[in-house]
């Protein structure tokens, strides 16, 4: 029975069905919030248990897709609606449900207005992020992609921070451009291959020089997404006014869908043009690594630390990307799931003390250990995750990033390290200056350290920082085929463009 269930469908939708219940839910205020944050939280947790059959079942000795679900959408123009996953994607199916259940937790006592629309925004934003890893027709993933601007439109610009209103609009404004540029662009694949199916259009040939056009519109969309230097200027102020989970979300998901656009279109549909634009994915790479690094260690608010931390950590992953190599592709994947995990956890410990003093300030806080020693160890254990200490999952998708980087270019390698370095100064000097030290500030002399439900959210995200960097084989072994298939098609079909091309 479970082996011919739709569980791509079942998982994707789940969650929207969930939110339409808690839209009905009729009562007192108090009343309304309280069913509605537990009717969420039961749908995310059951979106989760649903999505863990994805790795049971999972084949990693196949590298196409799996679970493949197909039916008739728009018959007249042969768009389909067309679901599956490969080793590429699988992992981020799972880091969207894992996510959004604690989200719903850490949200339970610091969102009090309009908690039933806040809670359907959230079961919403899960459909979108889902349904986009699952897609594989390109108006499907299209509306997907575009879809997640909404509902996260809808966190930050209604239960955001002071400038609540104009970072909303600057990342909706930011991410609509670039997406405009991708539609023309799969609007133009339709009209020359004449499907939007996207396993067909991976295999199809496309004319080299439409190639640099089409690369270039989609990296439009997706280079926003990452962000890239230096598209990157709406993500410090999203992070800043959403509320925690949005932050949450928004570097552990949302960050990853241009990526994600990377490896599915831009290698294998456009081999030429993404080599030949290398070197300007490299030297945007580097200079993010290296610039925004230097721009957090300048930082007084935590959020903002950590999220141009992020800008920086996605530059290994671009870098590993485009070295076209399984070893490169295999480390971005890994960074890509790692920093999903420990930006969420740094933001979820942000959280934890803004709930209780109300500022983001660095300057504000000092000595934590004395009263959180909890606290003050699972943000250890994340610092040291950031920084990319051997033993924490951090570790290995930089040093395979880097080490696929030095077989391309010694030089790229080198300038990318010191990202490294810059990343263990200012995640230290963060640490440093928030949880030890001395406690001289009478506002954290009766400060509470890690409640129940914040233990709960915190102790599956340790053991996964810890469980990915003492054993990744467990994580890598899902992405061996899929990986090693994209690189190899991407150079069978370069080899072939060579061959047409030669005289």
């Amino acid at each position: 029975m479970v082996v011919h269930l739709p569980i791509l469908s079942l998982v994707t939708f789940l969650p929207f069905i969930g939110a339409l219940f808690i839209f009905m839910i009729k009562g007192d205020e108090e009343t309304v919030a309280r069913n509605s944050r537990q009717l969420a939280l039961w749908a995310s947790f059951v979106t989760f248990v649903l999505s863990l059959m994805l790795i049971v079942r999972f084949d990693p000795s196949i590298a196409g897709f799996q679970f493949v679900e197909t039916e008739q959408w728009i018959s007249g123009l042969g768009i389909q609606y067309r679901m599956g996953v490969d080793g590429i994607s699988v992992w981020f199916v799972l880091l969207s449900t894992f996510l959004t259940p604690l989200c719903i937790l850490a949200s339970w006592d610091s969102i009090r207005n309009h908690v039933k629309e806040y809670m359907i925004a959230f079961l919403v934003l899960e459909t979108m992020m889902v349904g986009m890893f699952c897609a594989l027709d390109f108006v499907i993933f299209y509306l997907f992609f575009e879809g997640v601007l909404i509902p996260m439109f809808l966190i930050i610009g209604v239960w955001g921070g002071p400038r609540r209103i104009y970072a909303a609009f600057k990342f909706f404004l930011y991410t609509l451009a670039g997406s405009v540029l991708m539609l023309i662009a799969v609007l133009t694949l339709y009209v020359v291959v004449g499907t939007t199916d996207i396993p067909t259009l991976m295999q199809a040939e496309i004319n080299p020089t439409l190639q640099y056009w089409l690369w270039l519109a989609f990296f439009a969309s997706f280079a926003v997404k990452v962000p890239m230097w230096p598209v990157h200027t709406w993500l410090p102020d999203a992070h800043v006014e959403a509320p925690t989970a949005g932050s949450v979300i928004l570097a552990g998901v949302l960050l990853k869908m241009g990526a994600y656009g990377f490896l599915r279109f831009s290698l294998p549909m456009l081999p030429e043009a993404s080599m030949f634009f290398q070197p300007l994915i490299f030297s945007l790479s580097v200079v993010a690594i290296i610039y925004t690094s230097l721009v957090a260690l300048a930082q007084e608010d935590m959020k903002k630390l950590i999220a141009y931390s992020s800008v920086a950590h996605m530059g290994f992953v671009t870098i590993g990307i485009f070295t076209v190599s399984a070893q490169g592709v295999e480390g971005a994947l890994f960074q890509m799931l790692s920093h999903g995990i420990i930006s969420s956890a740094l933001f979820l410990c942000v959280g934890v003390v803004y709930d209780r003093i109300h500022s983001r300030d660095i300057s504000r806080y000092g000595g934590l250990v004395h009263r959180m020693p909890a606290y003050a160890l699972v943000f250890m254990v994340f610092t040291l995750g950031a920084l990319g200490l051997p033993g924490t999952s951090g570790f290995i998708g930089e040093f395979l990033s880097l080490l696929a980087a030095y077989q391309v270019n010694r030089l790229l390698a080198v300038l990318a390290s010191t990202g490294v370095v810059l990343g263990a100064v200012y995640m230290l000097w963060l640490y440093r200056r928030v949880v030890l030290g001395v406690l001289d500030k009478e506002e954290l002399k009766t400060i509470l350290d890690l409640n129940r439900r914040e233990v709960a959210i915190f102790t599956p995200l340790v053991v996964l920082v810890l469980w990915m960097g003492i054993y990744p084989e467990f994580f890598l072994g899902l992405m061996h085929a899929s990986a090693d298939n994209l690189v190899e098609n991407f150079e069978i079909a370069r080899a072939l463009q060579m061959a047409a091309a030669a005289p």
